[in-house]
């Protein structure tokens, strides 16, 4: 874990809530000036601790309404080959989220849809497909109480 100083803490918080703000909007809001502050977040996105800057879009503003949760358990030959099984799910677009889990299933995946036609098509012409699926559990998100992107930093 990288030590990060009260500024940094929130140089992150700012970019958690606008990345599209300039460093000198960044830094006058931090407290900084600008060239402090870039180096900051220069250094950050060079550790790795920023590992991206990106445009988050409303899913159902481009027409993608069905929000799936789905719980995959694997055969006792497919859990010998997870690396397969994760290198394929990492080619579907549907998948917003893929954990490996402990317990009772073996992943955990967060899909989206235009409906739930779509996802069936998704889930009989892709996933059921792959390679030591023993059983899938999907279950349908009906509204969103809470989405953030943003981390406690």
């Amino acid at each position: 874990m990288t030590e990060l100083d009260a500024y940094e803490r929130k140089i992150l918080r700012e970019l958690q809530r606008d990345a599209s703000q300039t460093t000198a909007q960044i830094a006058e809001k931090v407290g900084l000036s600008s060239s402090p502050c870039w180096r900051r977040i220069d250094r950050m996105e060079r550790e790795g601790i920023i590992q991206r800057r990106v445009a988050l879009v409303d899913r159902e503003k481009v027409g993608l309404n069905a929000h799936v949760f789905v719980q995959v358990k694997l055969n006792a030959h497919g859990r010998a080959n997870l690396d397969e099984f994760a290198a394929k799910i990492r080619d579907f677009p549907e998948v917003l989220d893929c954990y490996v889990m402990m317990g009772a299933i073996d992943f955990m995946i967060r899909v989206v849809a235009e409906d739930i036609m779509a996802y069936e098509r998704f889930f009989f012409g892709k996933l059921s497909q792959l390679p030591g699926v023993q059983e899938v559990n999907s279950i349908v998100a009906l509204s969103q109480i809470k989405a953030t992107t943003e981390l406690p930093i």
